[in-house]
């Protein structure tokens, strides 16, 4: 019997599902049906599989395409490869979707394409943001994972995953000494005491992140959907992980990748999806607080990579904290972008 995949879950999940739903439509089932529970925008940049999508809610879905199929919803965190960390979600997806769980498939890479009104977004603000700051190189940080939640003047996560708000500060103060700092948050953030000199775009989309990343020299984050826009990118960056297992949500085999482990020998696996472990969670709240030399460290990994941006003639008009589009000359002259689909090999 044919199926139909239903993919929920983060951001980041979904784009790991991508190359295992790819490798499905062209090996077994050309007709294959995809049903985006979440983030269906992300599946725009498959140029293998998009036509295969469809949203939750789409009209006579089940009467047209679901009837006659079965319904798989494949789970990686359930994998048993996965929570011995013996796979990434990449691989998981790859194993549960292509029906392999003995054999470790290698991690098949992104197929994807950045659109030209994507492009168009990243270099233009990159450019633009280059001027503001009077830099020459620009550094994408993305400080926080999905579980972070603000409870009034605190920023937190639960879960492990996130920055500290005091490392956030120190972290952005450190690279923008050098590089113009773009902060890729989906929160507000309370402002520091005094000016960093970063910016902190607002309602930017996932999408119109992948052009802004694609546009810049390098990626610092955490357990988060930016380090997976910047392996599949190609992009030199430093990831810093807490409470997850590098093995399961990152690229350590990446050699543009420098992870730090923050949680490690420290940490107990939480078996998401699988079971609550409230006792392992409150163990694992605290890894993602950095000391001094942590610091130090991230900011030296991004350094030693990218070396010290060269000054250029800084805009007079500083770039407002808020979405510049592909036409905005708030902050000078915007850069002409390469306007053929960009391919994510």
């Amino acid at each position: 019997m044919k199926k139909a995949f239903f993919i929920n879950g983060g951001a980041g999940r979904v784009l790991c599902a991508i190359p295992a739903l790819e490798a499905y439509k062209q090996n077994v089932d050309p007709d294959v049906v995809i049903v985006a529970e979440a983030w269906q925008e992300l599946y725009m940049a498959s140029p293998i599989i998009r036509d295969n999508v469809y949203p939750m809610g789409h009209k006579d879905l089940f009467k047209e395409k679901l009837l006659d199929r079965e319904i798989i919803s494949p789970e990686p965190y359930r994998l048993n490869a996965y929570f011995n960390q013996k796979c990434n979600l990449i691989q998981a997806f790859d194993m549960l979707i292509n029906e392999n769980t003995t054999d470790i498939p290698e991690t098949k890479p992104f197929n994807l394409e950045i659109n030209k009104v994507d492009q168009a977004f990243g270099y233009n603000f990159v450019g633009q943001a280059k001027a503001a700051a009077g830099k020459e190189k620009v550094v994408v940080f993305q400080p926080f994972g999905s579980g972070v939640v603000k409870e009034g003047n605190f920023i937190i996560d639960s879960s492990g995953r996130s920055l500290e708000l005091k490392n956030v500060y120190e972290i952005a103060e450190k690279l923008a000494e050098h590089y113009c700092v773009i902060v890729m948050a989906n929160i507000e953030v309370p402002p520091p005491e005094k000016q960093l000199g970063i910016l902190m775009p607002s309602n930017v989309n996932l999408l119109q992140w992948m052009g802004l990343i694609n546009a810049a020299d390098y990626f610092v984050g955490c357990d988060s959907m930016g380090q997976h826009y910047a392996h599949a990118l190609g992009k030199p960056a430093t990831v810093v992980i807490g409470s997850t297992c590098p093995e399961n949500i990152s690229y350590p085999d990446n050699k543009d990748f420098t992870i730090i482990d923050n949680g490690k020998e420290k940490r107990r696996y939480i078996p998401m999806r699988v079971t609550p472990d409230f006792t392992g969670e409150r163990n694992n709240e605290d890894l993602m607080i950095l000391t001094d030399e942590t610091v130090n460290t991230i900011i030296k990994s991004v350094t030693n990579k990218l070396g010290k941006s060269k000054k250029v003639k800084k805009d007079e008009k500083p770039l407002a904290n808020h979405v510049h589009g592909p036409n905005c000359q708030h902050a000078g002259k915007p850069l002409d972008p390469p306007f053929a689909k960009k391919k994510i090999a």
